[in-house]
């Protein structure tokens, strides 16, 4: 939370939440566009079992707002839509962006979105399958940025080419650059999917200064047990991304891969890698769905009951090259997620890190739950 007018807006929509048990809240229509109002809020608490770093400040937990976002929507029967979000707890633009749909597969969106880089990415953070972002995905995905883009795609393939320049949020990241994105689904039935990706960003560095640092899959935390500290004389950074999942009934097997290129004026160019692989099982029984090369999550097929899912993940990161020693670190997360009605989640996870940096190992254990609210 950044100064007490946030916490003042966040307590509003605290308030009016009870109020919102249905998803797009109808506002009017304000020319061809008819204007809907969409949120979430997600608050997180955190559970450390400290090993060498102290995670939590001095204290053995953390519990605070993780997001609270507030995104107003315009859709016309035409081909043209627009969106304008923004995160009140972290005091940050989401999409602001105008999209054009031509109904035939081409598309474009100028404005602030998220870049082609990565599946988890681009998956909705609403239905994220583990509390924490993988590791490879917090590091070297490239997140929103203003730019344009122009994407195909079919049921089962899709192509996006993006340009790209600083982020909004006034402090936000900074380089320009331009990603592109393919993806291809061999299987696509309904029942079961098979879909293959390749990404690839290209960006400048702000400065001539980068620098690569993750957190133990902890967002609340601001400890990073991996960091290459400042990287001087860093010309781009240029990200391969490797990416697949496989569907079929109510389980889903999903990684990604991702290497990155940095190169610097002084010929010691640098490379680091990360990867994850993560199944999540639906234990109610419901399926997954599929559209524009992302995995979608279904509702409750019992909505008093809710959905069920159990998730297991592995993820490894190395940042370690040459004179580099930003440190390689592990982690497996074993988590629950209950989805309740349509606008109910809670999850709770566990992880279990192993990390070692500059010949010191620090392998520390957390306890994570979230509940949110969305509509």
């Amino acid at each position: 939370m950044k100064n007490p007018q946030h916490h003042r807006l966040v307590a509003l929509l605290l308030i009016a939440l009870p109020s919102l048990v249905e998803a797009d809240v109808l506002l009017g229509t304000v020319g061809d566009f008819e204007v809907s109002l969409e949120g979430m809020v997600q608050a997180d608490s955190s559970w450390y079992d400290d090993d060498v770093a102290d995670l939590g400040g001095g204290n053995d937990n953390d519990h605070g707002l993780r997001r609270a976002e507030i995104v107003l929507k315009g859709e016309s029967s035409g081909a043209f839509d627009w969106v304008v979000g923004y995160d009140v707890n972290e005091d940050e633009w989401l999409d602001v962006n105008v999209g054009y749909d031509s109904g035939s597969g081409h598309g474009m969106t100028v404005g602030q979105f998220k870049q082609p880089s990565g599946l988890e990415e681009l998956s909705s953070t609403r239905n994220s399958d583990f509390i924490s972002k993988a590791m490879t995905t917090n590091t070297f995905a490239v997140s929103r940025r203003l730019g344009a883009a122009y994407g195909y795609s079919t049921d089962d393939w899709s192509i996006t080419v993006s340009g790209f320049g600083h982020e909004l949020t006034s402090d936000g990241a900074h380089g320009s650059g331009y990603s592109m994105r393919g993806t291809f689904a061999p299987i696509n039935n309904g029942d079961s999917l098979l879909h293959l990706g390749l990404s690839y960003a290209n960006q400048d560095t702000d400065a001539d200064t980068l620098r690569l640092r993750t957190r133990p899959q902890a967002d609340l935390t601001e400890v990073r047990l991996v960091d290459t500290g400042n990287l001087r004389d860093t010309d781009r950074l240029a990200t391969t991304g490797l990416e697949a999942f496989w569907a079929r009934g109510p389980f889903k097997l999903q990684g990604e891969y991702m290497h990155a290129d940095v190169s610097r004026y002084d010929d010691a160019d640098y490379h680091a890698t990360s990867g994850y692989l993560s199944a999540v099982y639906n234990l109610t029984g419901e399926g997954w769905s599929y559209k524009a090369g992302t995995p979608g999550t279904a509702k409750p097929g019992n909505p008093n009951r809710g959905m069920w899912q159990l998730g297991l993940r592995y993820d490894t990161i190395n940042l370690d090259d040459g004179a580099v020693e930003g440190g390689r670190m592990d982690a497996l997360t074993v988590g629950v997620n209950w989805y309740w009605r349509k606008n109910f989640k809670f999850m709770l996870n566990y992880v279990q890190v192993d990390s070692r940096r500059q010949g010191l190992d620090d392998d520390p254990n957390v306890l994570e739950a979230r509940l949110q609210f969305s509509w």
